[in-house]
């Protein structure tokens, strides 16, 4: 069994903990928070054992083997490197760090502990998008990728009325890039590689970091388009488009329903719901990465979350959003 423990206590952790107690191979081991109270009453609450309020003394200890990192995204690479250098295992919320420097070298931090390193993108772990994959070659060759997530955040009315919370402060690493773009932009770099050229725009806020964007990525073949926003909601599919056909996407973050549509006017539905918590797709491909030796998963790839990094750091560069871990 693989002994996890976890960094944060937030809804994302809840999920992972939804997600855990149904994947085979790991147990809920210990939680980090920075007050002893609030590590207590949230182990409590969920049956875990174990507490910790210091970082270094969780990442010394002998009753974790992984650990979960859902901390704010300006702490991931930090928080990252030192369980990696005691050879823990780490899984690391979405957006892996805050910039492709951080990315390089929390993977040699993995390289230094013998430990794997991966980032929990969901989207590209689910039956539906598997079925993507296998399926892609029947539209025959691909001309164009849009991905588009636009998601209005319960925060940005707060942000309306004078609060400025975590989702949209740029020191912590935040934005709606890094938070729905990287949904578009990490199926993007792993069904097509890294692009050659990337185009960026956005509409930035106040506070420093930008409420929504659109991104288009040059191939030798193709495009690609990506619209993401956390101030605005869209309700329109994704889509890869081939010369033979479309294969249509209902949500790109979390695809349940994928369709080719032929030009001959057929459908072939690829359409495969998940049969349990959406995380635990990821989560039981850490597990199983771990227990089989590897030093990374084929999926989620070290080489997919440099090169969305890197899009993203190129992005970002070009509409001016600058992260205190920039600098």
């Amino acid at each position: 069994m693989i002994r996890f423990g976890m960094i944060g206590t937030n809804f994302i952790t809840e999920r992972f903990i939804d997600a855990a107690r149904q994947t085979d191979g790991l147990e809920l081991a210990a939680v980090y928070s920075r007050t002893e109270q609030r590590a207590r009453e949230f182990a409590d609450r969920f049956g875990i054992g174990l507490t910790f309020t210091d970082l270094d003394e969780m990442a010394a200890s002998d009753r974790i083997d992984a650990v979960y990192i859902a901390s704010p995204n300006s702490l991931h690479a930090e928080q990252s490197i030192l369980f990696l250098k005691q050879g823990k295992h780490v899984l690391c919320e979405k957006p892996m760090a805050s910039n492709a420097g951080e990315v390089k070298a929390m993977f040699e931090a993995a390289e230094e502990g013998g430990a794997v390193l991966m980032e929990a993108v969901k989207t590209t772990l689910l039956p539906s998008f598997a079925l993507l994959r296998e399926n892609l070659h029947k539209i025959g060759p691909i001309r164009r990728y849009f991905a588009n997530y636009g998601q209005y955040s319960s925060r940005y009315d707060a942000y309306k009325e004078g609060m400025v919370l975590n989702a949209f402060r740029p020191e912590f690493s935040n934005g709606a890039l890094m938070d729905l773009g990287l949904y578009c932009i990490y199926p993007m770099v792993l069904l097509f590689g890294r692009p050659e050229e990337v185009k960026a725009t956005a509409y930035m806020l106040e506070s420093g970091v930008d409420g929504e964007g659109s991104l288009l990525a040059r191939y030798k073949d193709m495009d690609a388009v990506v619209m993401y926003s956390k101030i605005t909601d869209s309700l329109v599919p994704s889509e890869i488009q081939g010369e033979l056909g479309s294969i249509l996407i209902d949500k790109i973050s979390e695809p349940r329903s994928v369709q080719i549509r032929y030009r001959d006017g057929s459908i072939e539905d690829l359409s495969e719901p998940a049969g349990k918590p959406v995380m635990s797709y990821e989560l039981q491909e850490f597990v199983d990465v771990v227990r089989s030796g590897a030093s990374e998963s084929s999926v989620n790839s070290r080489a997919c979350s440099l090169a969305a990094a890197e899009v993203m750091e190129e992005a970002r560069r070009q509409f001016g959003l600058v992260f205190p871990a920039d600098l």
